[in-house]
């Protein structure tokens, strides 16, 4: 799970405006989330409750991309109310999105006081959110998981998915803002470092790498807290913890193009180059299916973008 605009999927959000936007409330620290965050580990790995899908490249992703929207003024469904028409692969993995939703819902409206019904809830509104069609829709399905999530860290202040989750369907809800985006930023980057307080460890080095692509993506001071600085660590830190995670070399690769650093880019393609065969026989299954789509993609346009001469623009000038 995490961000990247432009991934040329027909998506609702085009990813690569000038913005992405962060977030954070006070971190506690370490304590009894951990048996929480090795429940929500096993959903990570694959092991999914009830149907529920594997989000791959939708969980930090899409819903960071939604910020850029909300925070340049922009909304997603100003045109024409609705997203564009999804491609047949999508609409699939819609459909799934929406069962796993259903039956999320259905566990945790006969087990309200369930943490670990409701954080999963929350997974399920995040994922399915994430293929509304209207902004309308968005908002009610996100505040569904928001509220859900809200109860589990109530319960127990030190949950790792409560935190993680709560902070990825804010994200959702503040795709449907406009000026009331920067409040829901902070509110985000919070409830990441919060999460990464926790369990720096939980969904592949999650939390490193949303709180990394917020920082990457986002305007910097006094606008916001874009820090290239921080980026970095933190892209560098998910990577660490989670190597033969696709997600995380091509997030720190794609930054390091972004920032000009060639020979970083360079070194960590060829190491996820290494790891990528191994990566095929890990994540394996339907889950994935989406998440090795768009993963392929991008490893494509890094290489070409890595082999491109030094200095010549896409026009041929130097």
């Amino acid at each position: 799970m995490s961000i990247y605009w432009d991934n040329g999927a027909s998506r609702i959000i085009p990813m690569r405006l000038a913005w992405a936007s962060p977030t954070r409330p006070s971190p506690p620290r370490r304590g009894q989330g951990r048996n929480n965050a090795s429940s929500c580990h096993n959903y990570a790995d694959g092991n999914d409750l009830d149907g529920s899908i594997r989000r791959g490249w939708l969980r930090s992703r899409a819903i960071f991309a939604a910020l850029i929207f909300a925070l340049s003024g922009l909304n997603a469904f100003a045109e024409t109310g609705a997203p564009a028409a999804p491609t047949t692969g999508q609409a699939d993995f819609a459909k799934r999105a929406e069962k796993a939703y259903q039956a999320a819902k259905t566990r945790f409206d006969a087990q309200t006081n369930n943490a670990d019904a409701a954080w999963r809830f929350g997974v399920a509104c995040y994922d399915w959110a994430d293929f509304a069609t209207s902004s309308r829709q968005r908002e009610e399905i996100a505040q569904r998981g928001i509220a859900a999530c809200q109860m589990v860290v109530r319960q127990d202040p030190k949950s790792t998915p409560g935190h993680y989750y709560l902070g990825m369907n804010l994200a959702q809800l503040a795709q449907t803002k406009m000026l009331g985006a920067l409040k829901i930023v902070d509110q985000m980057e919070g409830e990441f470092t919060v999460a990464l307080g926790l369990d720096a460890s939980f969904d592949f080095g999650g939390p490193d790498r949303n709180l990394g692509l917020l920082y990457r993506d986002a305007p910097g001071w006094p606008m916001s807290i874009g820090s290239r600085s921080k980026a970095r660590q933190h892209l560098q830190q998910a990577l660490k913890f989670a190597p033969d995670y696709p997600e995380n070399a091509l997030n720190l690769i794609e930054a390091e193009l972004k920032w000009g650093d060639r020979t970083g880019a360079v070194g960590d393609l060829k190491a996820l180059d290494e790891l990528w065969a191994k990566a095929r026989e890990k994540f394996i299954g339907e889950e994935w299916a989406s998440s090795w789509a768009d993963w392929d993609k991008r490893r494509e346009t890094v290489k070409k973008k890595i082999s491109e001469p030094v200095g010549i623009r896409p026009n041929g000038r130097q």
